[in-house]
This record gives structure tokens, sequence and C-alpha cells, in this order.
């Protein structure tokens, strides 16, 4: 049996409703997302919960919503019909079952034949049985012509009817079965989403800036560069959430009596004194490094303890006695990381680098002599 297919109009589909529920889960994908972001940043519960809530309600209504559809699908028989294939592709895979991409003429009985494009997984021992010009039988919903899919094992009726039967091609282009997947319908819904999360993000701005700028206890942790100057000489501040500088000018050092003291006093004030990681001096060069909130206290050092006026003897006595030879440069670095509080003082020279370690009176407890 020959049947002789003529050009029809391909089976029609709501396009413009399919573009606006793509915009839709889209946008609900963006707000939702970027919801839970931005509630992490700002911790607030409330606005992770609610975007989370909000994708889980909105896939929950569109499962119920496609319930009388697919009840209606259920109940009643779906429509049968000789195919002939076009062409076929393998798209990916290496598995037993891989998703082959079909190009179909589907012939129906009571209506003009069609071009459809679709994917269906087919076993690969079964590959060759699927070769273009073959014949096949295919059933679809009434209502969704373009949902097809190959019937693997027929029954004895229609394999006769596929033996008998020869098709003509009908006019292209194929339709794709679900025009959901085309590419207008993925930029929509790339384009919900964009704006879904933009819209969030727009909405507590003002928070997300707070946040950035300031702690969680309300003051600033974003300061901007301080500079000051003398008549005689120079010295520059900088303070940011993380680390303080004082950089001195020429002539001047940090062992010049109550000078480390007081510009460590111009780096941390109020709590920031007890949030200090480590203190490194050189001659001319004061850090802070401050310690996230999240750091332990046992690790924090309280920058009003330090023997400040320890530091001079200090550095002193490991310029003098520790074998360096002619000095070239010192560095004194105080921290808390071991559980209390260590002034380590390194001084390198002619003859090589050499330390001694204090406590936080400023009492030697070890001597490292250069070589050694």
């Amino acid at each position: 049996m020959t049947t002789t297919t003529g050009a029809a109009p391909p089976p029609t589909q709501n396009r413009p409703v399919m573009l606006a529920r793509g915009f839709l889960t889209g946008g609900v994908t963006g707000v939702s997302l970027a919801a839970v972001v931005v509630g992490i940043v700002l911790g607030s519960v409330p606005l992770i919960v609610g975007g989370a809530c909000l994708l889980a309600v909105y896939v929950l209504i569109r499962y119920l919503a496609g319930m009388p559809r697919r009840a209606r699908e259920a109940a009643v028989p779906p429509c049968m019909a000789l195919a002939m294939i076009e062409s076929r592709e393998a798209v990916r895979g290496e598995a037993s079952d891989m998703p082959v991409r079909f190009d179909l003429t589907v012939a129906p009985d009571d209506a003009p034949a069609y071009r459809v494009e679709f994917t269906q997984d087919i076993n690969v021992a079964y590959l060759p049985d699927y070769r273009p010009r073959g014949i096949l039988v295919v059933q679809y919903p009434p209502d969704r012509p373009l949902k097809v899919r190959i019937v693997k094992r027929p029954t004895p009726e229609w394999e006769e009817r596929v033996a008998a039967a020869r098709l003509d091609s009908a006019p292209g282009p194929a339709r794709a079965s679900d025009p959901a997947e085309g590419a207008g319908a993925t930029a929509v819904g790339f384009l919900g989403l964009l704006l879904g999360a933009a819209l969030v993000v727009l909405l507590f701005r003002a928070d997300l800036f707070r946040a950035d700028l300031f702690g969680e206890d309300g003051t600033s942790t974003a300061r901007p560069p301080v500079s000051a100057s003398g008549t005689s000489s120079a010295f520059t501040i900088t303070v940011s959430s993380v680390t303080g500088t004082v950089a001195l000018g020429s002539g001047q050092s940090f062992l010049d009596d109550g000078r480390l003291g007081g510009s460590v006093a111009t780096l941390a004030r109020g709590e920031d004194r007890q949030r200090a990681l480590t203190v490194t001096v050189q001659e001319r060069l004061l850090t802070v490094v401050f310690a996230p909130t999240s750091t332990p206290a046992a690790s924090r050092i309280d920058l009003e303890s330090l023997p400040y006026d320890r530091v001079p003897a200090l550095v002193q006595e490991a310029m003098t006695t520790l074998g360096v030879g002619t000095l070239s440069t010192w560095q004194l670095t105080a921290d808390r990381l071991t559980g209390t509080v260590v002034l380590r003082v390194s001084v390198t020279g002619s003859e090589g680098t050499a330390y001694l370690e204090a406590d936080g009176q400023g009492k030697v407890v070890r001597r490292v002599s250069a070589g050694g």
C-alpha cells in the first residue's frame, strides 16, 4: 500500500503561551536563587527560607496545573499512525540506551501527513532497525500531534501495515516535538532568570551596601586611607577593614620614645583594640592585621596589653648579643596564635639572621644566634 502525502500545515502549538511560561519559570528561578544568595550575604534566615519556598511552591503549582491535562491524556487512548524515517542522528552517550534525534514523516489515517523532529532513547543493539526510509509505528496524544513517540513493539495488526506500507515524504521543514526546547524559549527563560535576580538585588541594594561597609556591630569596616603631615616630618596612616599601617618619614624610627605605642593607638580604637591578629614593626613601618569576627578570642591580641616600652631594649639586645655583625634590618612580630602572646625580634646582618623571643611582659624567653 502506497500513501501519498500532500502538503499540509504542521500541527499548531500555542507558542506565545509557551514563551510566557518559560519567562515566568526563569523569573521565579532567578528570584528564588538571588533571594537565597542575598539572604546568606545578609544573614537573613527569612529571606533564605522565602527564596527556597517560592521555588518549591511554583514547582508544586506547575505540577498541579498539569494534572488535568495528564489525566485527560491518560484517559484518552493515544492516536496511532505510520511514519517514515527521513533521518536519524545519535546525539550523545556511550551507554546501551542512547538519545537519537529522529526526523519523521507522520501519516495519520484521518489527517494530512506532516514532518516532526524529536529525540528518543534507543538501545544500541536495535539502532540498525531504524534506517532512513524505514517504516515504523508512532503514537501521540490526540490534542498534541507533535508529541510523537516511536512504538517499539507494535501489535501484529500494525506490523502487517508496516510491512505493506509505502510512504512519500511530507514537505519540510520538520517541527520540533517540544517547541519549548527551542532557542527562543531558552533565551526568554534565561532573560527571565536575569531579570528576576536583578529585581532582588535592586530591592536589597541598600542592605547589601551597608553590609559591605559596616560590620555586624554597625561600625565601619571600610575606612578610607588617611594621611597627616607635620612641619618637620611626615607620616602616613592607612586603615582598612583588615589591616592598618603607619609609615614614618625619613629620619624617624619606631624605636623613638613613645612612637610605637602612640602609632598603634591611632590605628585601633574601641573594640578594634581587642581584635588584632598580628603586629609587625620595622624601622619606619608598622602593620596591624585585624582578625575576622569569626576568629577565636584566644588567638586575638589586646593591643593595650603589649609592652611597647620594652621594644627598643629588645631590639637593642638582639642587635648586639646575637652575633649578626653589621646590622642591616630588624623586625618585631607580635601574635597570639599559640594561645599566649609572643614577641619575636629578628635581626639580619653581615653574619646572618638571628632572633629572640619574649613573652607578653617583654621578658626574653629564647635566643637563637646567627648561624644556629
